[in-house]
């Protein structure tokens, strides 16, 4: 029996998580969008993942910039996430930004900066796994800002 999208959504919703803009930068034009699904993938050599919809223009440009950064975003920084999860074209408008050192954009503020060299892509249904070859850590103190059941939440100490 198939499982049911708003059942599988719901379920998937328990799953609390960190939350993250993925940029990149192609043709001297800046893409992103809200990731939660991002995660550590080796040590030696060290490697992330996310994992995109091939549907968006995010995902076109990471293949051919072969390239991308990930912010993970501090708990004052629900606007921006919510700004980069809409299919917007001016989600970068009124958004400080960082330039990384792979040229690629990156979330003044963020609590992490990570940049990375595709190092392979996997298909993984309607979405392409992309796994990243760390080359560029910037981290920094704060509280991170959490997705949990279709919401921000907040660590409470």
């Amino acid at each position: 029996m198939p499982i049911d999208d708003a059942h599988f959504r719901l379920a998937m919703s328990h799953f609390a998580s960190g939350v993250t803009i993925v940029t990149t930068s192609h043709d001297g034009k800046p893409f992103g969008m809200t990731v939660a699904s991002f995660a550590s993938l080796s040590l030696r050599p060290p490697l992330v993942l996310i994992c995109i919809e091939r549907s968006v223009k995010t995902h076109d440009a990471i293949a051919a910039a072969g390239k991308f950064g990930v912010s993970i975003l501090s708990s004052a920084q629900a606007d921006i996430s919510s700004k980069f999860a809409s299919r917007n074209d001016d989600k970068f408008d009124g958004v400080e930004l960082v330039p990384g050192d792979l040229d690629v954009p990156l979330i003044a503020g963020a609590l992490t900066a990570i940049e990375c060299r595709v190092y392979d892509q996997l298909p993984g249904g309607d979405h392409s796994i992309f796994i990243g070859e760390v080359l560029k850590i910037h981290t920094t103190e704060g509280d991170p800002l959490l997705y949990f059941r279709s919401g921000y939440r907040e660590i409470r100490a």
